[in-house]
């Protein structure tokens, strides 16, 4: 019975009741249940914003605007960053100050976070800034620049402003990029290449990004264009020129920010690989070489994709009880320092992660994993399990190497901590293949939830462990742990199946693969707990019949909107992040909470998906933190 697989722990699936309530799905036409005091002032999933992203249509009042917005940042705790929930409710403060209407919102946004970082960007060196302009600045008839795998390669030809802007950030130091997106220049700035960042992009663009930036705590100073039409629009240039060839100094302390974190964690699979993860195989015959191959599949698939957001979490959680050295050290400064034990057990959770996703496509049959062929297309079936199953040994071996300084007892809590983990994302997989295909109907919402809970959180929850055990005993976190990162979990996995449905799918690069496998979702048990009479017998037909793939997903779309499958599942996601912020507000001390709220606002975070960028890149090393892959995470 699968629901005896699911039922390991009454009081854990009561638990999970309790933490996730899915409540009553109600009728099409009837909107989900939230309750003021859980929506908050927070903007709703799915808002239309665009009546809020207008430009004001005088240099005159743009100006006007951009001086209060100076002046009103005066008074802003620059510590650490906010995130874009506290920005939006400083620029409607601002806006009413000023007696400006709303319809300027987005603008606003922006010019307070120029007058949050602008003093910190200007004190970073020209050598270590990043120019990012966008294409729809060029010329469109006759331009004769071509695009790479980078952007735009500008000629420097002189019909635009492209090259003016170009030459003279190019002289002065700074690295040029004429491209748009977020993810690319996070991972240009977690690579350690740049530390800031002067951008030109619309409004459009710039909501998308400022997020992600403003949450690392990345100085920056964004220049917006006049309209997001795509076609020779326009800038207040005098702006880019009030910054680009400036240096002043910084006389006050830096905001905090999680940049030196990322790279650290960037780093251990990078230049400290060697160290951390020596080869244990090495031979001139071809016998050696032959026996070498899975260590060398394994240990390439480590460096390969992903956002490593697990070993970041064991390596900050790590610093926040520890003094949060990290946490306060500035991104051009060097990286913060933890031992060789501490970086292993780190680099552990990856291994668990990657050996998870390489079973995990197989038994899926997925075709891609972060843009390319899953590793069972490569190598066989019989190989990629193989590898799967060398990289949970390698796991286990990295914590055990470390257990003299870590001590018997911490290593053996973390060890009995991911070993829990373990199995508990195996009970929750083997439920998900006996849900897959005909049994899929039977799957109802709470069935969902419970079985996020136990295929998501755990990983979460033993990186999260992981970094606070080897810090000191666990008496004061014990039962947040787990609390909250079941909550974002779940709302992770969420997100998850909302992402794959988006036209560029992460990852996989087949958008609606969830569906066109039958998989048990949240957002087919939602269409499923709510769909009545024909609209039912159609759904359940959907999933049994023989249907192209094609077919069955466009078919799927169409009934998932008429039934409000995806405005429930947002409100799931918005009810998740709201009780995992009522656990991080109890936490301390207040760095540890600081990188809790972080967690949250990163793990989920619902940007538009973006198109994987190529793997050859202009700075070399690249590795996101941030960004809006969830699959990849």
């Amino acid at each position: 019975m699968i629901s005896a697989t699911l039922a390991t722990s009454s009081d854990d699936l009561r638990a999970e009741r309790d933490a996730v309530d899915v409540g009553t799905v109600e009728s099409p036409d009837t909107s989900p249940s939230v309750s003021d005091s859980e929506r908050g002032d927070k903007p709703r999933r799915g808002r239309s914003t665009s009546h809020l992203k207008l430009v004001p249509d005088t240099l005159d009042l743009r100006d006007a605007i951009r001086e209060a917005a100076d002046r009103y940042a005066t008074q802003l705790d620059k510590s650490r960053p906010f995130n874009k929930a506290a920005l939006e409710m400083h620029s409607r403060t601002l806006l009413d100050q000023i007696s400006q209407p709303e319809c300027y919102l987005g603008f606003a946004m922006v010019l307070i976070g120029n007058a949050f970082w602008k003093q910190q960007f200007l004190a970073i060196p020209f050598e270590r800034r990043l120019l990012l302009l966008p294409h729809c600045l060029k010329h469109a008839d006759g331009c004769p620049a071509e695009y790479d795998e980078f952007g735009l390669d500008c000629e420097k030809c002189g019909a635009c402003s492209i090259a003016d802007y170009k030459v003279r950030a190019e002289q002065l130091g700074y690295k040029v990029l004429v491209a748009e997106g977020s993810p690319v220049v996070l991972k240009i700035i977690v690579s350690g290449h740049v530390d800031g960042i002067l951008g030109v992009a619309c409004l459009n663009v710039l909501e998308k990004a400022i997020d992600k930036v403003l949450l690392a705590g990345v100085p920056s100073y964004a220049v917006p264009l006049h309209s997001g039409d795509c076609k020779n629009t326009k800038l207040d240039e005098s702006w880019v020129w009030h910054c680009l060839d400036k240096y002043v100094p910084l006389v006050e302390p830096k905001t905090s920010g999680y940049v030196p974190l990322m790279r650290a964690s960037n780093e251990m699979f990078e230049a400290q690989l060697d160290e951390i993860l020596p080869l244990t195989r090495q031979g001139g015959s071809a016998g050696d070489s032959l026996l070498a191959e899975t260590e060398s599949i394994a240990r390439n698939w480590m460096l390969k994709g992903g956002k490593r957001l697990r070993p970041f979490i064991t390596l900050a959680a790590n610093d926040a009880v520890t003094g949060a050295s990290g946490l306060q050290s500035t991104s051009a400064g060097s990286l913060p320092q933890f031992s060789l034990e501490v970086r292993r057990t780190a680099m552990a959770m990856e291994a668990f992660h990657k050996a998870s996703l390489v079973h995990d496509d197989i038994q899926d049959n997925d075709p891609y994993r972060y843009g390319k062929e899953t590793l069972h297309r490569q190598y066989g079936i019989g190989a990629a399990i193989n590898v799967g199953d060398y990289l949970i040994g390698m796991g286990y071996r990295l914590i055990s190497q470390g257990r003299r300084e870590l001590g018997a007892e911490a290593a053996s809590d973390i060890l009995d901590r991911l070993a829990n983990a373990h199995l508990k994302l195996c009970e929750g997989q083997g439920a998900e293949l006996r849900w897959t295909g005909a049994d899929a109907v039977k799957l109802t919402s709470l069935d969902a939830i419970k079985l996020y809970a136990l295929k998501t959180s755990p990983a979460f929850e033993a990186a999260l462990y992981a970094g606070l055990r080897m810090a000191g005993p666990m008496d004061a976190y014990e039962a947040m742990v787990p609390t909250f990162c079941r909550h974002i979990g779940v709302g992770f996995q969420i997100l998850n199946d909302l992402l794959d449905w988006e036209e560029i799918a992460p990852n996989k690069l087949v958008a609606g693969r969830d569906a066109e496998l039958a998989k048990p979702t949240l957002l087919l048990a939602l269409a499923l707990d709510t769909a009545k009479g024909a609209v039912r017998e159609e759904l359940v037909g959907l999933i049994n019949d023989p249907l192209t793939a094609l077919d069955r997903t466009e078919r799927l779309k169409s009934l998932y909107h008429k039934l409000g499958v995806f405005e429930r599942a947002g409100t799931l996601v918005d009810k998740c992040r709201s009780r995992a912020e009522a656990v991080a507000d109890e936490v301390q001390p207040e760095a540890l909470r600081q990188l809790l709220y972080f967690l949250i606002d990163t793990v989920l975070d619902h940007s538009p998906a973006a198109p994987t960028p190529s793997s050859q890149t202009p700075f070399p090393g690249l590795l996101p933190i941030l960004g809006n892959t969830v699959g990849a995470m």
